[in-house]
């Protein structure tokens, strides 16, 4: 991640990582999408372009952002972790970046 980088490169130290959040991008709210969790009121919605500015897109990512850090907290729990032992970054990086590019794989050829 770039923390890593930062640290590595220039020696800076990033504090309350445990803090940040997901970014509502396409590998985590695609998951969301992919898997069911998230489905569209209006099915429609999936064959038209919409804008980046659109009521259902800014209401997906608010929703990614929100689901994606229950799942940690979900995930901690489960395991009987802390944010400090497993972080946000790592359950982005080994689970559900992997895991949306794995769903996504299966849903769509593109």
């Amino acid at each position: 991640s770039i923390i890593d980088a930062l640290g590595a490169t220039l020696g800076l130290e990033v504090t309350h990582t445990e803090a940040l959040t997901a970014l509502a991008e396409y590998r985590n709210a695609g998951l969301l999408v992919d898997t069911g969790v998230l489905r569209l009121k209006d099915p429609s919605w999936l064959e038209q372009e919409v804008n980046v500015g659109t009521e259902l897109v800014v209401e997906w990512r608010a929703l990614t952002v929100v689901l994606i850090d229950r799942l940690a907290a979900d995930l901690r729990k489960r395991l009987g972790l802390s944010e400090k032992e497993l972080p946000l970054g790592a359950v982005l990086e080994a689970g559900t970046w992997h895991a949306g590019r794995e769903a996504a794989k299966a849903k769509r050829a593109d």
